[in-house]
């Protein structure tokens, strides 16, 4: 007859031990993967200065992530701006005069919410895209013939589309600032009754162009994980229909978190280095 006692023992030191062996995979996943991105930028960046022999790469890709994008971009600043103002309408309810109302969607506007939603919009546009293109490459073969041809597949597929992100994202957020302005001075004269003249008060009154400065140049950052993400995933992707939607869906999902993370960082040394 079985001891329930051992048994139950046994039970927990074999699921203990399946956790530790799933923790360290997750972990040695993860190092890989960290490893691979490291290898991916290294590659990128060194070449960089190649981009003046190909200039019509990157200018087609310019095109296709920023102003093909504007619509798109148009469209979800105009609510952003109008959310932003019924917001802080609510929060200031009672308690604050609605002439600061300009100062507080100016200072989120600015300095978060039109430059990560923009890095969102775009990165669920292009990272997905750069994502499919890689993969259905890699599964065509096509990534194999670029070798087999001696030509760089950095150099001509990844570069171009890096430095496109990177130059792109900051002016795609300028003209996402421009419309949620535009969409919150129409919420707040129609929607929450404040004058124009009282609005644009609020604005101008505490403006801080340093923090427009840096919610621009973060994006920066942003265009390059879109890139870099897009570009990882589609060479990781397995081949076959399934591979390429697993690539494209764990490249818009991961570059949204390193967005957050990286976005997080920003603001705390930022903010740390102000005050």
């Amino acid at each position: 007859m079985k001891n329930p006692g051992l048994a139950l023992v046994t039970n927990i030191l074999i699921n203990a031990g399946k956790l530790f062996y799933g923790i360290v995979d997750v972990i040695g996943i993860f190092l890989r993967h960290v490893k691979y991105i490291s290898d991916l930028i290294y590659n990128t960046i060194i070449r960089v200065p190649l981009l003046v022999k190909n200039v019509n790469l990157t200018t087609h890709q310019m095109y296709i992530i920023g102003v093909e994008s504007l619509p798109l971009v148009a469209v979800t600043s105009v609510f952003v701006g109008g959310e932003a103002v019924i917001q802080a309408n609510f929060q200031f309810a009672g308690m604050v005069p609605l002439r600061y109302l300009g100062y507080a969607v100016s200072k989120s506007l600015v300095t978060e919410l039109c430059p990560v939603l923009t890095a969102f919009v775009v990165s669920s546009r292009i990272s997905t895209a750069i994502a499919a293109e890689i993969g259905s490459m890699k599964t065509s073969e096509q990534l194999d013939a670029m070798t087999c041809l001696s030509l760089d597949s950095f150099r001509y597929l990844i570069m171009p589309k890096f430095v496109a992100c990177v130059l792109m994202l900051p002016v795609l957020v300028i003209f996402s600032e421009l419309i949620a302005f535009i969409g919150s001075i129409i919420t707040a004269m129609f929607f929450i009754d404040v004058s124009l003249y009282v609005y644009l008060t609020g604005l101008k009154l505490f403006f801080s162009l340093p923090d427009m400065i840096i919610g621009i140049l973060k994006t920066t950052v942003f265009g390059a994980i879109i890139a870099i993400t897009g570009a990882h995933f589609g060479f990781q992707s397995r081949k076959g229909a399934q591979g390429v939607g697993e690539a494209t869906t764990r490249a818009v999902m991961f570059s949204a978190v390193l967005i957050l993370f990286f976005d997080f960082m920003i603001a705390f040394f930022v903010l740390k280095a102000k005050f």
